[in-house]
């Protein structure tokens, strides 16, 4: 198990540059799996759970080249399906909440798949209702054995069909997706999800000879059609990523500019974090945070306490109502957070606690900070990350306070953030690695 050990109380300066997006990425890799022509990737995250995706697509069959640091070439054109019956297959796709993805496209192909239950973080229930429920209604038959593995297969081409998804689920939305571009006739998915990475993967498919209307809507209709071709594709950067960026300028008091953030498909996120009171100055694609000794939450008109939540785009995403809780400790003034989705993404607030912020947990779903507004510093203490973004929030916590803190369990936070120790350590962190 590896650890960050980080010496806290340090400003930070410089340049810094997003990785490519961790959940667009989980996505564009399984629908290689649509085509046997070649496919071109760029901007691919150098993470944990994009190097294991990779790595169960090509034991699947797919080759892959690496053209370049984050530039890959994927063809395929002879994919085993009988590697899916192995037991080499059950832990690689058991141990990787991405392996999900690869449902829709080897349904839509093949006519047939299976599944052991995915793993990911540990942040509540994941139901896989939406993603089985879509699948089965083109014409996909579901077996479940036991209580975690699943077969699905298709008696001859799937059937396009009109449904209406229960939840507008982005890997739900995204599986059916690749399973109706190559079903036969008209597939309307209506309550889809419509985050700028499914927007991206609609593209993608239609730059291969897809035929998707309302890309950026929640109303998608798919015509089939009987193949698709091969293309070149650049992922968005991360912006789970960007925000926290911004988060860990304000708290601690750093001056960082990000670059080259693709402003235009951040939705939200730079109004909530001046919500909090960062400041924020957009220059052409850059955001450049100044460095600020106080930052002040703002109150509804009526003077009332700001409640910050999460929820389907074009609301907040949920991946970052770890890292605005954590920021919130050191602002002046008050915010409840509501994180509606994962029951379980606020259970790491006792670690902020015993660093010293102010925070009550209401339940599961809501926790009250109170700020501190700099007045009294966190101080380090030994922690482990319990989720990718738990993990990161604590780093940024652990960077603002005094004293030195360790980490444990960081290989969390390398399943979503690439070298961020080395990254964060170019621009005046303190933050050494031990196995």
């Amino acid at each position: 198990m590896a650890s960050f050990e980080v010496r806290g109380g340090q400003p930070l300066r410089g340049e810094i540059v997003p990785q490519g997006a961790k959940n667009e990425a989980l996505q564009i890799l399984c629908a290689v799996l649509l085509t046997p022509e070649p496919v071109t990737i760029s901007n691919v995250p150098d993470i944990r759970d994009v190097n294991k995706l990779i790595e169960l697509l090509r034991d699947m069959g797919v080759k892959v080249g690496k053209l370049g640091p984050d530039t890959y070439r994927f063809e395929a054109s002879d994919v085993h399906l009988d590697y899916l019956d192995t037991p080499e297959f059950v832990a690689q796709a058991g141990a990787l909440r991405g392996s999900v993805m690869i449902l829709g496209p080897m349904l839509g192909r093949y006519g047939r798949c299976q599944l052991p239950k995915p793993g990911g973080d540990k942040i509540g229930r994941r139901p896989m209702d939406t993603h089985f429920l879509g699948l089965e209604k083109l014409g996909g038959q579901l077996t479940l054995e036991g209580t975690d593995f699943y077969r699905i297969k298709a008696d001859g081409k799937l059937k396009g069909t009109y449904m209406l998804l229960d939840e507008a689920s982005v890997t739900g939305t995204a599986n059916i997706l690749m399973a109706a571009v190559l079903a036969e006739g008209t597939t309307t998915i209506y309550n889809a999800a419509c985050e700028p990475y499914l927007q991206q993967l609609c593209k993608m498919l239609v730059r291969m000879g897809a035929k998707i209307q309302g890309i950026g809507s929640n109303l998608l209709v798919i015509e089939g059609v009987e193949r698709l071709g091969g293309t070149e594709h650049r992922m968005l950067p991360d912006m789970i990523e960007i925000g926290s960026f911004i988060g860990l300028a304000a708290m601690t008091g750093s001056e960082i500019t990000i670059k080259d953030c693709q402003i235009a498909e951040l939705g939200l996120i730079p109004d909530t974090f001046r919500k909090l009171g960062i400041q924020l100055e957009f220059r052409g694609d850059d955001i450049y945070i100044p460095a600020q000794p106080h930052y002040e939450i703002a109150t509804y008109l009526d003077g009332s306490i700001l409640t910050i939540s999460d929820h389907t785009w074009p609301g907040l995403t949920p991946d970052l109502l770890s890292i605005v809780l954590v920021v919130a400790c050191q602002a002046k003034g008050t915010v409840l957070i509501h994180q509606k989705m994962f029951e379980s993404r606020l259970f790491f607030v006792d670690k902020l606690i015993d660093m010293g912020a102010q925070i009550i947990l209401c339940d599961p779903h809501r926790a009250t900070v109170i700020g501190l507004d700099q007045r009294k510093s966190l101080h380090g203490i030994t922690m482990t990350s319990p989720d990718i973004r738990a993990g990161v929030a604590l780093l940024i916590a652990a960077l603002s306070a005094e004293g030195t803190s360790k980490i444990l369990n960081v290989e969390q936070i390398d399943r979503g953030y690439q070298n961020i120790d080395q990254r964060l350590n170019a621009i005046g962190a303190d933050i050494r690695r031990a196995s």
